[in-house]
């Protein structure tokens, strides 16, 4: 039996299409939620056990794209950075922010509230894709094929 990630790829499809009106009324744009979702992971707590089986999220590694979300969200049109209003930057703006003496505003830390509401929006989806996994007659199956990654 193969990984029972794979076995869930076209289920996942399914959801991502399902879970599209989440995302549009979310504060993150599809490109964001796409990174969102390439850093997060899924697993089987207790796939052996048919009623304590829950599918998961794991997002430890948001944090680590969320300075780049915040980059995300400030491009412009076709990917270029907007242009800001007011006082300068250009080369020595460039210059400064490279050496970590850019403007106040250009605090690399998380913005926590974001980093919640991704949570929140990954932990939904989970939810979401083991219902459509139960519905689908599909969860036994991939809980089998969950404890059996994990035999040795």
């Amino acid at each position: 039996m193969s990984d029972w990630q794979d076995m869930i790829v076209g289920d996942r499809m399914a959801v991502d299409e399902e879970f599209t009106a989440e995302v549009d009324g979310s504060p993150f744009s599809r490109q964001e939620w796409g990174l969102i979702m390439t850093a997060t992971s899924f697993e089987i707590t207790d796939p052996a056990d048919e009623e304590a089986a829950r599918l998961v999220a794991d997002t430890s590694e948001l944090p680590t794209v969320m300075p780049e979300l915040e980059r995300v969200a400030e491009m412009g049109p076709m990917g270029r950075p907007q242009e800001q209003s007011g006082g300068g930057g250009g080369l020595i703006g460039s210059v400064l922010d490279s050496l970590g003496l850019g403007g106040a505003d250009d605090d690399d830390g998380i913005d926590e509230e974001r980093l919640e509401t991704a949570e929140s929006m990954v932990a939904a989806y989970a939810e979401e894709l083991q219902v459509h996994l139960e519905e689908e007659g599909r969860w036994a199956e991939v809980r089998a094929a969950a404890v059996e990654a994990r035999e040795p």
